[in-house]
């Protein structure tokens, strides 16, 4: 910095020093005052190009990172509207079960089975409403069609969960009566000798298994969901720790900032009208 001097009057360096210290100052002072009002340690790229990619970065993985915690969301929805439904033509398959159960002794007339026939084509009727009704967006979910379903669970290419919900051990893949082998074919229309009461109810019992295993699968994704739920939100709050410390302002220490630089402000705006006020001395030469 160039010291001035005082008996050369055209130039007025100690002002002009003067000057560009308070220029400077106001630059601190509203740099600091900018961060204040918005929070933010990068209002422009300018203040940290590095830091303003890497914090840019963060906040695209965090938000994406959100938009997979409502997709392992929606997953989980998916999984508890089909399960649901299972577990319901479970419980008809367990009813059927008992009237089979029944009709498998020789103990009943033709009255008892013809009403044990007519209960059980009602429940077989009631297996395939359950199927139709058992739909989420309009896709219907345990009609053996939803298979191949991928759901984005990460914010990566790859991060992705596939959901094929569909009846496993046989060549048919959804779970209405006829796939199940408990439609009035196989059930109810046997029901009239204990002998074919008793091949029947077979049959009951591996749909009983089948739906049982398709339970357990869907469990199984159920519960592997949540621990991606929970990995999720650690990894979002993680994300959002990282770019905050890059991208947000620590508020406590801009103030003290900004109260020093107003204070120099201060002291800069009146050595500048000093520096001004210096070069008046000279008069006192030509009295």
């Amino acid at each position: 910095m160039s010291i001035g001097d005082s008996t050369r009057i055209n130039t007025n360096i100690a002002a002009l020093n003067s000057l560009n210290a308070l220029k400077s100052i106001n630059r601190i002072l509203e740099k600091s005052q900018l961060r204040l009002a918005t929070g933010s340690r990068i209002n422009e790229v300018a203040d940290d190009p590095a830091g303003y990619v890497i914090s840019t970065r963060l906040n695209a993985r965090s938000r994406g990172l959100s938009v997979a915690l409502d997709n392992v969301g929606t997953a989980k929805n998916v999984l508890a509207i089909a399960e649901g439904g299972l577990l319901n033509i479970s419980d008809i398959l367990i009813t059927m079960k008992e009237k089979i159960t029944q009709a498998a002794s020789d103990t009943l007339g033709s009255a008892e089975r013809n009403a044990i026939k007519t209960e059980l084509n009602q429940l077989t009727a009631e297996i395939d409403n359950i199927v139709n009704e058992t739909t989420f967006n309009n896709n219907s979910l345990i009609s053996g069609d939803y298979t191949g379903k991928s759901f984005q669970t990460g914010e990566g290419v790859d991060n992705s969960f596939t959901i094929s919900i569909t009846l496993q051990g046989t060549t048919t893949t959804g779970f209405s009566a006829a796939e199940l082998n408990v439609d009035s074919a196989n059930v109810s229309n046997n029901v009239f000798s204990a002998s074919s009461a008793a091949i029947a109810l077979g049959k009951i019992d591996s749909a009983i298994e089948l739906v049982s295993d398709a339970l357990q699968q869907i469990g199984a994704w159920s519960s592997r969901l949540t621990i991606k739920e929970s990995t999720l939100s650690i990894a979002i709050v993680n994300t959002e720790a990282t770019r905050s410390r890059i991208s947000d302002a620590d508020l406590a220490k801009e103030q003290l900032e900004a109260t020093r630089a107003l204070i120099l402000q201060q002291t800069s705006t009146a050595q500048l009208a000093q520096s001004n006020i210096t070069p008046q001395n000279i008069l006192a030469l030509f009295v």
